[in-house]
């Protein structure tokens, strides 16, 4: 199973916003698309989504940005994967309507893809948003994936 880009954005958005919880500014939208290179319209359109499930709290204007609504450690991962992915249907015969599948009666790929998304959620499920901020950074700049830098030889490393 992939998960897609808008699940991957939210998760990101999310993320962003709890790296920066302790700020005295809020997070901006400009901020995340900048620092992630997404676009800016398709965050908009996250970001209202996330603020209708009651995740954000936006304030619009000048000082105005996105916050959490509640603590990291209050939103749990499997919910919010569950409101943004549309379609959990891992192969056509999960979907009984629609199955054309002539093996379907004598096959066992059905219990056991379920079983692994039953799995799959479970995971997710007693994981929360504070769980993945393995560290609460100060500077936003932390909370943006870095860059691998690699060493060349010869030259001496930092540390």
């Amino acid at each position: 199973m992939r998960l897609t880009q808008w699940t991957d954005y939210t998760l990101r958005v999310l993320m962003y916003c709890a790296a920066c919880e302790g700020r005295e500014q809020p997070v901006t939208i400009n901020e995340v698309a900048q620092g992630y290179g997404i676009s800016r319209s398709h965050l908009m359109k996250i970001v209202q989504e996330l603020a209708a499930q009651g995740l954000l709290e936006t304030t619009r204007g000048r000082g105005g940005g996105i916050r959490l609504m509640k603590p990291a450690h209050d939103i749990n991962i499997g919910a919010v994967v569950r409101a943004t992915e549309t379609d959990f249907q891992v192969v056509e015969c999960f979907e009984s309507s629609s199955n054309q599948c002539r093996l379907s009666n004598h096959c066992g790929l059905q219990g056991v893809l379920g079983q692994a998304m039953r799995a799959f959620f479970a995971v997710l499920d007693g994981v929360t948003l504070g769980d993945l901020m393995v560290a609460q950074p100060t500077d936003t700049t932390v909370a943006l994936p870095m860059p691998t830098l690699h060493r060349v030889p010869g030259l001496p490393t930092r540390g």
